[in-house]
């Protein structure tokens, strides 16, 4: 009987014991200090900045350039050159190239040698003979446009209503008498002429005419003086 109640006195002393001391299932994990933690990685977005960011190439597209052509000139050298409303004699002068003086050539006659030409100090074009020893060409000509000018000269005429045959300078040119030939007229060129009375001694000068396109003019004196008038 006493051993039973000793018995059941130890264990209750135990159990007791046990309720006061410290539970150690299941510890709790020591919390990390601030010497062992680790900084957690963070993502970081780097704006670009004006000296950083690179600049994507754009593709430019160039304008549309006209080539220039070569550049040539026509210079007078030997003496004034008669620039001419149209690629030839027969078309009035409008302009002079003087003298040791230059002009741009911006076309060419692909019927003649003739060039087409700025008139320095105008607004203006016209014509320059290129087979004249009076003229310097400098520059490919070939690299000129080609220009087919249409629009012909207007016919001159002289008439000679005299007795007498006439001789015309310059060109040389003999104009006989209306009485043997009554379709005695010649076309000329633009220009300055002096008629000479052909059958008479010394031939005497009768007259100067100017010509123009289109002007039609009578010699109605002979060198001897005695005047005549046309049919």
């Amino acid at each position: 009987m006493n051993k039973r109640r000793n018995f059941l006195i130890a264990l209750v002393v135990v159990i007791l014991t046990q309720g006061c001391m410290p539970s150690q299932i299941n510890p709790q994990p020591a919390l990390p200090t601030s010497q062992n933690v680790l900084p957690a990685a963070t993502r970081t977005q780097v704006m670009p900045t004006a000296q950083s960011a690179t600049l994507v190439p754009t593709q430019t597209l160039a304008a549309p350039t006209e080539t220039a052509l070569p550049k040539v000139t026509i210079s007078a050298v030997k003496g004034n050159l008669f620039i001419r409303r149209g690629p030839g004699l027969a078309y009035n002068p409008i302009g002079v190239l003087v003298k040791g003086t230059s002009a741009d050539v911006i076309a060419r006659d692909v019927l003649s040698d003739w060039v087409q030409v700025a008139i320095p100090d105008s607004d203006h074009s016209g014509w320059v003979s290129i087979q004249t020893d009076y003229s310097s060409l400098e520059g490919e000509l070939s690299s000129v446009p080609d220009f087919t000018f249409t629009d012909w000269p207007v016919p001159a005429y002289l008439y000679n209503c005299s007795e007498h045959d006439m001789y015309i300078m310059p060109g040389e040119i003999v104009l006989t008498s209306y009485f043997t030939h009554p379709n005695n007229q010649v076309w000329l060129n633009p220009g300055t002429y002096t008629v000479y009375d052909y059958v008479m001694p010394g031939r005497p000068q009768v007259k100067k005419v100017e010509m123009r396109e289109g002007m039609d003019q009578a010699i109605l004196y002979d060198g001897t003086g005695t005047s005549h008038k046309c049919p």
